[in-house]
Parts: C-alpha cells; sequence; structure tokens
C-alpha cells in the first residue's frame, strides 16, 4: 500500500520559515521524481518544486529563490524548506511522487500553509 504523508505545515508570519516533509513507504522512492504542489482557495493546483531520481531540481519562478526542495533517500523523505513567505504562499501543500516510465503517480493527503499577520 503506497503512502505519502506529509507534515509540517502551519501558521507563519510573512517573511518566516516553515519546512514541510513527505514521507513515503510502498513505492521504491529512490526510483521516483518527488514534487510539492498547492492548491489556494479558488485556484487550480500547481507545481512548486520537483525533484528527480537523479537529484535534479525546479521550481516555479513564484517560488525560486525562497524555496528549497531536498530529498533523503535514507529517510524515504522529501522536503521543501520554505524561506521568506509570502501570504501569496497560502495553500494546501500536497506532496507527489511519479515514475513515468511505469505510469504510477501517487498523491498525499496535503498540509495546509498558512501566511498571516
Amino acid at each position: 500500500q503506497v503512502q505519502l504523508v506529509e507534515s509540517g505545515g502551519g501558521l507563519v508570519q510573512p517573511g518566516g520559515s516553515l519546512r514541510v516533509s513527505c514521507a513515503a513507504s510502498g513505492i521504491s522512492f529512490s526510483r521516483y521524481a518527488m514534487g510539492w504542489y498547492r492548491q489556494a482557495p479558488g485556484k487550480q493546483r500547481e507545481l512548486v518544486a520537483v525533484i528527480t531520481s537523479g537529484g535534479s531540481t525546479n521550481y516555479a519562478d513564484s517560488v525560486k529563490g525562497r524555496f528549497t526542495i531536498s530529498r533523503d533517500s535514507a529517510r524515504n523523505t522529501v522536503y521543501l524548506q520554505m524561506n521568506s513567505l509570502r501570504p501569496e504562499d497560502t495553500a494546501v501543500y500536497y506532496c507527489n511522487a511519479n515514475w513515468a516510465t511505469i505510469s504510477r503517480d501517487y498523491w498525499g493527503q496535503g498540509t495546509q500553509v498558512t501566511v498571516s499577520s
């Protein structure tokens, strides 16, 4: 059974930092590209950051220079370090595991991040 369990969301003031984590089980973690997506109320889900199985990263323009995605294969966990947070970063953040070669794609349940004073 595949599980992606996010944690670390919460309320933070503008300019603050937060790290969200996603612990994966039931998959060959090292073979999957891992991504973070977010969805704000009334908006479509959008890609925030992705890290490939080889460690290459890609970021949405809106978070470049502020967010960092990383993965720990020993812990089967992917992280998103978020710095200089803005109110517009408020959203539910979802973890995604994707292995395109075999058409496998999994989602976590999401964790709420709220940036507000």
